[in-house]
């Protein structure tokens, strides 16, 4: 049965279809970024650079959600399996109006509910903790397989990073969620080739990825993580499959938006005040 705000006719709060828009919106989201890590002083800024499109397109666009009610049942849910990319999700959060701006300024600081790694303390917007990576997808799993079996309209969106492929629990997860057809149930791989140790595939490789998935059952889309464009076609598609999960592969470049960062690997980079500086004028920002 469907839930009672979709019998009452609820409707979510407005989409951004304009690739443009979604475009400034990406970059004003790299310079909250930066202005969120700089007073720290390092922090992991190449991720977030290089995902912020990914999360303009989600949050901006594609997700069912009400501002003004965070916990609304038949809201999408989000799950960011690489927790300890947070700070990206917390700029999306906040830009969005489902939490309070002014939350940013205590982010890892001692008793802010903005840990470094997401936690539920923040409240509904965070559906879950995972600072053990690779366990989001299992989550997600779950999540989709209630939604469906309670008849509620809402969609299950997991960004799971490339190092965390590594990990044998998302293959478990994976093999359920084809298994159960969850058409509910949208994947997307940050393909950015980093994690701790430097390049993905120095640790361990794992192309061809979309392959993998599409063996596993699942509908497997390939895009740009940086085109808007590309990505809102993805997820079109993704809405219109029936009887099975899409995984989007989605190749990001780290440090995108800065020339100083782009392509550098590095999981956690210093920020000084002359790079912070920098950075944020190659982004556009105008307040320095």
């Amino acid at each position: 049965m469907p839930s009672s705000d979709a019998a009452a006719g609820r409707q979510p709060a407005p989409r951004i279809s304009d690739p443009e828009v979604l475009h400034t919106i990406s970059q004003e989201l790299r310079r909250d970024l930066i202005k969120m890590i700089a007073p720290i002083g390092q922090g992991y800024v190449q991720q977030g650079l290089g995902a912020a499109d990914l999360f303009a397109s989600l949050y901006f666009s594609e997700m069912r959600l009400d501002p003004d009610d965070p916990a609304w049942p038949d809201r999408d849910r989000f799950v960011l399996s690489t927790a300890h990319n947070s700070g990206i999700f917390y700029a999306t959060l906040a830009k969005r109006g489902l939490i309070d701006a002014a939350l940013i300024e205590g982010y890892c600081k001692d008793g802010s509910p903005l840990e470094i790694n997401t936690s539920e303390r923040l409240g509904p917007v965070i559906e879950g903790s995972f600072g053990s990576l690779g366990q989001g997808l299992s989550v997600a799993v779950g999540m989709a397989c209630a939604l469906k079996r309670k008849g509620s309209p809402a969609r299950v969106y997991v960004v799971l990073g490339d190092g965390e492929i590594q990990e044998g629990q998302v293959w478990e997860a994976t093999l359920a969620a084809a298994h159960f057809e969850l058409d509910n149930l949208c994947l997307i791989v940050d393909l950015n080739n980093i994690q701790v140790e430097g390049h993905t595939d120095k640790v361990m490789r794992m192309e061809p990825v979309g392959e993998k998935w599409a063996a596993f059952g699942w509908h497997t889309i390939n895009c740009d993580g940086n085109d808007h464009e590309e990505l809102l076609t993805a997820f079109a598609k993704a809405r219109a499959t029936a009887g099975e999960p899409t995984c989007i592969v989605a190749k990001t470049l780290v440090g995108k938006g800065s020339p100083l960062l782009e392509g550098i690997l590095a999981h956690n980079i210093k920020l000084d005040r002359q790079t912070t500086e920098q950075v944020l004028a190659e982004l556009g920002d105008r307040t320095q």
